[in-house]
């Protein structure tokens, strides 16, 4: 199956403030409907790269069988990570990028990982807050998770 996946992340006073992440999964069936679903979720305190991640991990954990993903950010963090390749050096050298500096979110990275291993992911940039109708849509999602009253603890903060 073949499914198109928009994400987004925000946060509120980043890096110590409310964040939320938001998702929409499109695809087509056999008979030419679209379905669409939305994910979000809000934390009391996170970082928006947290949030950038968590939107994508949670996209692709909610895939029930393997897919062939082409999936949107407008994070250059996430999108770059996989597209340059920068998460298999990071790998190679037990999540450091030099000496002393250890790769940031890494609980997150791995969780990524895991989700996307049963996929065919190719991640592609957009830019934010452009108009692109469905980055913008998962914008909405992840501020309004981020403003939300059902928060949970981000235990990698």
């Amino acid at each position: 199956m073949y499914v198109k996946i928009f994400t987004d992340g925000a946060a509120r006073g980043n890096p110590d403030g409310p964040g939320g992440y938001g998702a929409v999964l499109q695809y087509t069936d056999p008979k030419g409907n679209l379905h669409e679903k939305e994910i979000s979720g809000g934390y009391v305190r996170t970082t928006n790269n947290r949030m950038e991640l968590m939107a994508a991990i949670a996209a692709l954990e909610a895939l029930n069988r393997p897919c062939q993903v082409d999936l949107y950010s407008d994070s250059s963090y996430l999108v770059n990570a996989f597209e340059k390749h920068w998460i298999d050096g990071w790998q190679r050298a037990d999540w450091r990028r030099g000496k002393p500096n250890e790769v940031k979110n890494i609980d997150l990275w791995q969780r990524l990982l895991a989700a996307r291993a049963p996929h065919r992911v190719t991640f592609h940039w957009v830019k934010g807050h452009a108009g692109h109708p469905e980055n913008e849509r998962c914008d909405r999602l992840a501020t309004s998770a981020a403003d939300g009253n059902d928060l949970q603890i981000d235990p990698g903060v």
